[in-house]
C-alpha cells in the first residue's frame, strides 16, 4: 500500500497530517503489518503535552508492544476513543478511522525535517528487507 502522500512520516513509522495547527498523527500501514494484530492501546489524556520524538503512547500486538513517538511538540486537543476500544480498527484502517490523536501543534516548521511519502515509502521498503 503506497503512503498517503497529503502527509509527513518519521522514521519510528508515524505519519502526521496538518490542518491549519492542528495534527493529526497515527501509525503507518507499515508499522501495523509489522506488528502484526493489535491488541491493546494507550494514549495520552486530552490536555496533556507531546513532546518532539518522544513516547506518548504505547500501542501493543500479538507479536510485541511499542512506544508511539511524536512527530511534534504539542498539547493533546482530542485522543481516538474508539481506537483504544477497538484497537484492531488500526491494522484495518491505519490513515483513516484509526489515527490515535490530534495536537495543537507548537511549531509547523518542525514537520519540514520529516519525509514525505515517496521517501517514506523508500525508507519502509528498506527497513523490510
Amino acid at each position: 500500500m503506497a503512503s498517503p502522500t497529503d502527509r509527513r512520516y518519521t522514521k519510528t513509522h508515524e505519519w502526521v497530517a496538518l490542518d491549519g495547527d492542528v495534527a493529526t498523527i497515527g501509525i503507518t500501514d507499515f508499522a501495523q503489518s509489522e506488528l502484526g494484530d493489535i491488541t491493546y492501546l494507550e494514549l495520552p489524556e486530552v490536555g496533556d503535552a507531546i513532546a518532539l520524538n518522544q513516547a506518548f503512547g504505547i500501542v501493543e500486538s500479538v507479536k510485541a508492544a511499542n512506544d508511539i513517538f511524536s512527530p511534534v511538540d504539542g498539547e493533546v486537543i482530542e485522543r481516538n476513543d474508539d481506537a483504544i476500544d477497538a484497537p484492531e480498527a488500526i491494522n484495518a484502517s491505519p490513515f483513516d478511522q484509526a489515527w490515535l490523536v490530534r495536537v495543537r501543534v507548537g511549531d509547523p516548521a518542525q514537520l519540514d525535517a520529516l519525509m514525505d511519502a515517496e521517501a517514506y515509502d523508500a525508507f519502509a521498503t528498506s527497513a523490510a528487507h
